[in-house]
């Protein structure tokens, strides 16, 4: 999945007919010369809570643009060092809602979702201050969703139109682009206008050949993402603090599920896929090691990826790496007692029972090393 960044969100907004403040995109402070409004500057980089985190600064004057762009520039976002930022007039407003269109997966159809709580992260906003209305893909934006989403959100009845309009270019976008996610928060309500004072659009894979223009790696992910896609292995940041690397995708979710029934939580996972060759698995754990886990985890079943091929990788990497974490390994199946010799030999213990090693990758994630 491609991330847009919210310049290019909104550039696709722009020619859609969703109005944007009026902005300009800059690399350096020699860039902007207008400071005749407040304005606000935006990194732009492809992940959230850019706000809270410090990109996303108010100025008034040149002097506190300068501030702002030399502190925002210092900063790291998910991995990502902004590049470029959006300069955009700030918009006075009475109201800010949130509306955003994406796949409901459990129900197979996309979904409208609308709320009038804007401008926080979807996940903080009340259930009940959610309204989600399944739409068939063949229907599209029918009149009697308009109806229900403007109804519940409050909307003066003057932005009828406006709104109505809204949804129908959002619905194009996401057709027409192969969009997962269009969504606008927040989606501001000035005295005559609804403005988009945001933007968020992932693109699916699959679709990027006919997307030609959104086809970049350096936009696709995180940073460890990005590096693990150059090198050809599936890696996914999470928001806990224990490493994940198992092999295959079924036995990957299900730990990731284990360890938190466990009460604990994977902080990124590495699908190491099938592999014969060491150096692989000790570049996968090097990959792990960059995301600073508490603990590391390497559950791993040999049939194609064979266990004592593992263990090989396992001791490259501790010999290589300056590695300061718990690892914590798991091996089962195919030359399993010749991988479990060779981490002996080098003194690591390694598990056969995935419900005792989680309860240990668990314990050490809460309270270290007892060693």
């Amino acid at each position: 999945m491609v991330d847009l960044l919210e310049f290019e969100g909104k550039k696709l907004f722009k020619s859609y007919g969703i109005e944007i403040p009026s902005g300009k995109l800059i690399h350096s402070t020699s860039d902007l010369n207008d400071f005749k409004e407040e304005q606000v500057i935006k990194a732009q980089v492809p992940t959230g809570h850019r706000g809270v985190n410090g990109g996303v600064v108010k100025f008034k004057n040149k002097e506190e643009f300068i501030l702002a762009f030399n502190k925002i520039s210092l900063l790291k976002f998910n991995g990502f060092k902004p590049t470029a930022f959006l300069v955009e007039k700030a918009i006075k407003h009475n109201k800010e809602l949130y509306v955003a269109l994406t796949l409901d997966r459990n129900n197979k159809s996309p979904v409208l979702l609308v709320s009038s709580n804007g401008g926080v992260d979807i996940e903080k906003i009340p259930k009940s201050r959610i309204k989600s209305i399944d739409l068939d893909i063949f229907m599209g934006m029918q009149e009697y969703i308009k109806r229900q989403a403007l109804k519940f959100i409050g909307l003066d009845y003057k932005y009828k139109e406006q709104f109505y309009a809204l949804l129908d270019s959002m619905w194009k976008i996401f057709t027409e682009k192969d969009a997962e996610l269009v969504e606008i928060n927040p989606l501001a309500v000035t005295d005559t206008q609804l403005i988009a004072l945001d933007s968020k659009i992932s693109i699916e894979d699959d679709s990027l050949f006919r997307h030609e223009e959104y086809k970049r790696d350096e936009y696709s992910s995180d940073e460890l993402e990005m590096k693990a896609k150059k090198k050809g292995i599936s890696f996914v940041r999470l928001n806990g603090n224990i490493g994940l690397i198992a092999n295959g995708a079924g036995l990957t979710l299900a730990t990731i599920d284990q360890i938190k029934l466990a009460g604990g939580m994977a902080g990124d996972f590495l699908d190491l896929g099938g592999t014969d060759d060491p150096a692989r698995v000790a570049e996968a754990i090097e990959l792990v090691k960059d995301s600073n886990p508490k603990v590391l985890f390497i559950n791993i079943f040999g049939g194609v990826t064979k266990a004592d091929t593992v263990a090989e990788g396992i001791v490259q990497a501790i010999n290589k790496l300056n590695i300061t974490f718990k690892i914590v390994v798991r091996l089962k199946g195919f030359n399993e007692a010749k991988g479990k010799e060779l981490l002996k030999k080098n003194e690591i213990d390694s598990f056969t029972d995935m419900g005792e090693a989680i309860q240990e990758v668990v314990k050490l994630a809460k309270y270290g090393n007892s060693d």
